[in-house]
């Protein structure tokens, strides 16, 4: 691969806000499900810039982003709300994970999530991809999720 032809991988980045709130179990679940729909979902896979890492041994380590993927704590639902109504407003990509994702099956999630107003969503957490100072305007108030 040839390294100069990359952007400088500090300009985007990823960005999780997960709700401390929530078990850690149900935060690894919702964050796993976001990440494949802002990957997949999107149209965004020219811009993630993937790389495929080779070992010593020839073993393939593929699609690994070039960017970094920081995961950030909110302390409740609303400051995921406040940073999702941000991401909208300035036209970021984003995903995001409430509490009706999680009852049963996908048929139901859809229709608990569409019978649900959205001041009345308990959110886990959402995913962001963007140019970085941008995210930053909108999350550097929350700290690492340790």
């Amino acid at each position: 691969m040839d390294f100069s032809t990359l952007p400088n991988e500090n300009s985007k980045r990823f960005i999780a806000v997960l709700n401390k709130k929530i078990d850690t179990g149900k935060l690894m679940n919702a964050l796993g499900h976001m990440t494949v729909g802002l990957a997949g979902g999107n149209n965004l896979s020219s811009d993630l810039y993937l790389l495929q890492y080779e070992d010593k041994n020839g073993g393939k380590h593929p699609n690994i982003s070039h960017f970094p993927f920081i995961v950030l704590k909110a302390d409740n639902s609303n400051q995921i709300r406040t940073v999702r109504n941000e991401a909208i407003k300035r036209g970021v990509f984003f995903s995001d994970f409430t509490s009706t994702m999680t009852i049963g099956t996908s048929e139901e999630q859809v229709n608990s999530t569409k019978n649900t107003s959205e001041l009345e969503l308990e959110y886990y957490g959402i995913c962001l991809f963007g140019e970085t100072d941008t995210l930053r305007e909108f999350t550097k108030k929350f700290s690492l999720f340790f």
